[in-house]
């Protein structure tokens, strides 16, 4: 399910509609838990690699990391069809790394309610993992760069933690439970 061909039931009459962002760094999984959460929530699911700029994809896949200069655009992007999306009525999840607070509050400019799921992750396994993937251009030589600028959400930030290396299933059911917890 993706955000062209989903159709997100609306909610109940004047329930709001939920804005749900799935990060962290390269490699921890937020495209499959992202995709698996929308499902399960009834939701939209935005592939925030799909809205880099074709500059930023050719950066990365040389090897280059982004600057915070080069992500304006891309989470202006990402922001704005959250924007869109919610403001149709439709609840969305979003895959985007939103690694930097900064990051996330330039989301949260779009939706102030945007509840962040954050997939923590170890740097071996990250690269691990982002080595083993076919056909995506975000190199394995690139996760230690996310590392060094990571900064995981504070307790002040609509967050929650979730363990990277579970199955997904797993981390899905446990967020979707909380997430629930929160809506009463």
């Amino acid at each position: 399910m993706d955000e062209k061909t989903a159709q997100a039931p609306m909610g109940a009459t004047g329930s709001v509609p939920r804005a749900i962002v799935v990060m962290g760094v390269a490699g921890c999984g937020k495209s499959a838990v992202g995709k698996a959460l929308a499902a399960e929530e009834g939701a939209v699911f935005v592939e925030g690699d799909r809205l880099h700029p074709p500059e930023n994809v050719a950066r990365m896949a040389s090897g280059e990391p982004l600057t915070d200069q080069l992500r304006e655009g891309w989470l202006d992007a990402i922001g704005e069809r959250i924007a869109d999306l919610t403001g149709s009525g439709q609840s969305v999840v979003a895959a985007c790394s939103a690694l930097k607070r900064s990051y996330r509050d330039r989301l949260r400019g779009f939706r102030r309610d945007i509840d962040f799921i954050y997939l923590k992750i170890d740097p071996a396994t990250a690269k691990q993992r982002v080595a083993s993937r076919k056909g995506h251009f975000m190199p394995a030589s690139l996760v230690e760069s996310q590392f060094a600028i990571l900064e995981p959400p504070g307790a002040d930030e609509r967050a929650l933690t979730a363990d990277a290396t579970l199955p997904v299933a797993e981390i899905v059911t446990a967020v979707a439970s909380l997430l629930a917890g929160a809506k009463s």
